[in-house]
């Protein structure tokens, strides 16, 4: 698979997260789980994109400003959620925190699929988009995802 096929299983699998997150209630114990599961699916994600998709574009001048732009979203996204590992999870206030890390990850995969990856396709070669997906997936492997 290319590396965009690749990103867009684990974009997949975080819409799912997200949205099971939001149906729990409280510091319910599946609140709790799937919270950690998304939490690791989205560290171990931008570190592994940021390597495989990411910095081969950000060498490219077409390609450059939105590389840092993605890396930079990958910060406010950490952000959220360091606010959240520090708010109550049964407080309305961590319902209120999750939403905006819902928002801001759903307009991050809206934004690398409708834009980014037609970019990249552009300047990538079919080789590197084989091969790039296939050494994004192993890293992820190595992590468990």
């Amino acid at each position: 698979m290319t590396i965009f096929e690749e990103l867009r299983v684990d974009h997949d699998k975080q819409r799912q997260l997200l949205d099971i997150l939001l149906e729990t209630e409280g510091d319910a114990p599946e609140r709790e789980k799937h919270y950690q599961q998304l939490k690791v699916q989205l560290e171990q994600h931008a570190a592994a994109e940021e390597r495989y998709f990411y910095n081969p574009l950000i060498k490219d001048d077409d390609t450059i400003a939105m590389s840092r732009h993605g890396i930079a979203e990958h910060h406010e996204i950490d952000e959220l959620i360091e606010t959240l590992e520090q708010t109550e999870m049964s407080s309305p206030a961590w319902l209120q925190h999750f939403k905006n890390l819902k928002h801001k990850v759903l307009h991050h995969l809206e934004e690398e699929e409708q834009g980014f990856f037609q970019r990249a396709g552009k300047v990538l070669d079919e080789t590197e988009k084989a091969s790039l997906g296939s050494e994004y997936r192993s890293m992820m492997k190595e992590k468990g995802l």
